[in-house]
């Protein structure tokens, strides 16, 4: 291992396989390095045995859930924007032909303890029954603003001015009753909580085109998914950056990050090898002294012998339970998956529940969407730190990546790439628009 190297990446998470894909197509000689035996870090997809092995080690998996190897099962669920940046990162760096995408059936909203279909269109907001027939014209009237909005046109302002005005003021302006504006504000445009309502609207009515864009790219949902797993995503990127010369090893441990006198990263010590190199990628996990908690989020993995009830026997499908309808401070996300995504075998479901930890009882915070779920065959129930870097990486070369949110979707994650790679280069990231073609419906 002995070697000089310009950049060297520790763990194989997404933000980190992205990054060490682009330096590689860049032409930068990479290092690429992980503890475990498979790719992905925390956003893993791992197969029955390896579940067991992490969750419940005393225990073999069972032998009536199957065969190994028709288990993909995500540790961080998450689909994909189909109009969104994670698109354009596996576009940009042409990663998409290592992969194939399926679409995600449905999107849905929690409302008054039962689920509705979420409108994304003039013609669906006429026609959900999830309004009355007054709120439903106030909405229709609102998707035409943000159907219509140009940046230079005032006439298609309707007075508002995206970067003073709020979401309260925008929601205002339509006479949206605030159910509505739970299920526009955090089932379109996906925020966490409800700060979002007392900042510029910008943000949040480029996040609702973003969302309606998507849903337009392929009908049914905005979401798009990888067959066989998130996991795919990293080993992906891990792919393409071995075709450029970048160097991968998987279960080898990282055991120090080396400084010079300065304080300044300058390689790492596995065992008695050495490694050297300018910069330094990393998750949280290898530079632990150097992050801080922000809070924790609490996943259960649920197995399921059939689909999610009242989503029309769809074989996927997203679902938010805004805070408001649960009495909470955050949402909780379900996200379910199936054999259609070669994730698991046939007639067998994965359902994933998630949210934000803001008591002592975690699972209890997840039981609204638990009880969505109907009869869970296998549960697995785990609670993850959110890590933040303490510092920016620049002044002493390390670079730290962010913990996995609680949201359902990419669109942190390729923030957390662009930030990291301005901080490592001085330069913005500039992705070149590519299609992807290999969505199946």
């Amino acid at each position: 291992m002995d070697d000089n190297y310009d950049i060297i990446v520790l763990g194989t998470g997404l933000t980190e396989c992205i990054l060490s894909g682009i330096f590689s197509v860049e032409g930068k000689k990479v290092l690429h390095m992980d503890r475990n035996d498979y790719y992905g870090g925390e956003s893993a997809s791992l197969n029955l045995t390896q579940l067991y092995r992490k969750f419940r080690p005393d225990q073999v998996a069972p032998a009536e859930l199957g065969r190994d190897r028709d288990y993909n099962i995500d540790l961080i669920p998450k689909f994909m924007m189909a109009n969104g940046e994670i698109v354009r990162f596996l576009t940009h760096t042409d990663v998409t032909r290592y992969l194939e995408f399926k679409q995600i059936a449905g999107s849905f909203v929690y409302k008054d303890g039962k689920i509705f279909k979420v409108p994304s269109s003039e013609m669906e907001a006429v026609s959900t029954s999830l309004l009355g027939m007054v709120e439903k014209r106030r909405l229709q009237k609102f998707f035409e603003f943000v159907q219509n909005w140009k940046e230079d046109d005032e006439t298609t302002h309707e007075g508002l001015d995206l970067d003073n005005n709020t979401m309260v003021d925008v929601y205002a302006k339509f006479g949206l009753e605030p159910g509505t504006q739970d299920f526009i504000g955090h089932a379109m445009a996906l925020h966490l909580d409800d700060v979002y309502l007392k900042q510029p609207a910008r943000e949040t009515i480029n996040k609702i085109i973003l969302y309606v864009a998507s849903v337009a790219r392929y009908g049914k949902s905005p979401y798009i998914y990888p067959l066989h797993g998130l996991g795919e995503l990293p080993q992906s990127f891990a792919r393409l950056s071995a075709i450029y010369g970048g160097t991968y090893m998987l279960d080898r441990s990282a055991d120090e990050i080396l400084y010079d006198e300065q304080g300044k990263a300058i390689g790492i010590r596995s065992g008695t090898e050495t490694a050297t190199a300018k910069q330094i990628i990393c998750d949280p996990s290898y530079a632990s002294q150097k992050v801080h908690s922000t809070g924790k989020v609490v996943r259960a993995i649920c197995f399921l012998k059939h689909p999610i009830a009242n989503t029309a026997d769809a074989d996927s499908v997203q679902i938010v339970i805004p805070q408001n309808e649960v009495g909470r401070n955050h949402d909780i996300y379900v996200a379910s998956v199936s054999n259609t995504h070669s994730v698991c075998p046939k007639d067998m479901y994965l359902a994933i529940v998630s949210t934000i930890v803001e008591t002592e009882n975690p699972e209890e915070e997840i039981k609204a969407g638990l009880d969505l779920l109907g009869d869970i065959y296998k549960k697995f129930v785990y609670v993850s730190d959110i890590q933040e870097p303490l510092e920016d990486g620049e002044n002493d070369n390390v670079f730290i990546s962010k913990s996995y949110d609680a949201t359902s979707h990419f669109e942190t994650v390729c923030d957390d790439v662009k930030s990291i790679y301005k901080r490592m280069t001085g330069n913005e990231l500039i992705l070149k628009k590519r299609e992807i073609t290999t969505v199946d419906a």
